[in-house]
């Protein structure tokens, strides 16, 4: 048996919303530590990660390890029917072909129950090995956010380069060209998650594509502030970490030819 109860439901919303243009379907997989999800883009480009622990949830319960194959946008379209701040409840049996949520409104008592249709989904697992990044950059989400929609009208590709100095994102495109510097910044009078750091062990400049940077900004409703990780030649990781709960991660490998394929970046398990 699994169950999961979380007070928060406007993040599972929120969670979905950020990876659903990205990640078509889906195995979550539960453990009695808690949920987890590694998917790639059907391009090969871009690995999401997420993870949600069980001690995160008011209620969590997995008897045993349960695989539970789903379709995003199907998942997507049930949450709408949630409100945001509704409980939601997920059930499903040791061998599940359903998964059945419960929207609870705490104000006006309504219950709602849906049940959404399991998929047997073809995944391989990815180990992703631990990596000495040559810069890691935190910086407030909602800037991240608004740089790469204001670099996406400029252009299609986005190099990323970070030295002492902070980090610049840089394009170009048939409009002209863009360039946009943050410094590290940790003033007294600034709260954390307003503050931008470079812990730098190398200068590193890599190139991304903007649309994927873009799509990740998505999930900047998750967490003030997100962190960027890179080295030469491997992929760059965003990401949110979500309070008292987890991470969603996003793993985007460099533009260094058109065939690119993460694949060749995070070895199989």
């Amino acid at each position: 048996m699994f169950e999961a109860r979380l007070t928060q439901g406007g993040l599972l919303k929120k969670l979905v919303e950020a990876v659903k243009d990205l990640v078509t379907d889906g195995n979550f997989e539960a453990t009695e530590a808690g949920i987890s999800l590694q998917a790639m883009d059907t391009s090969h480009v871009c690995l999401v990660a997420l993870q949600l622990r069980g001690d995160g949830f008011e209620n969590f319960r997995c008897d045993r390890n349960v695989t539970l194959g789903i379709q995003l946008a199907n998942l997507s379209k049930l949450l709408k029917c949630a409100g945001n701040d509704d409980i939601i409840t997920l059930k499903a049996d040791d061998q599940p072909d359903v998964i059945t949520m419960t929207f609870e409104d705490p104000k006006t008592e309504r219950f709602a129950d849906f049940s959404l249709k399991l998929m047997d989904i073809d995944s391989e697992h990815l180990g992703i090995p631990e990596t000495e990044y040559s810069a890691t950059i935190r910086m407030p989400s909602a800037e991240y956010a608004r740089i790469c929609k204001d670099l996406s009208s400029i252009g299609e590709t986005v190099v990323i380069s970070a030295t002492k100095e902070g980090v610049k994102f840089s394009t170009s495109g048939d409009v002209g060209t863009a360039n946009i510097t943050v410094r590290s910044n940790t003033a007294a009078d600034l709260k954390p998650e307003q503050q931008t750091t470079v812990e730098l062990g190398e200068p590193v400049a890599l190139t991304f594509a903007l649309r994927y940077l873009n799509s990740f900004a998505k999930a900047a409703s998750l967490a003030s502030q997100v962190q960027l990780s890179m080295t030469k030649d491997l992929p760059v990781v965003v990401e949110f970490t979500i309070s008292d709960m987890g991470h969603l991660k996003f793993y985007l490998a460099p533009k260094i030819d058109e065939d690119e394929d993460m694949g060749d970046e995070v070895g199989e398990s």
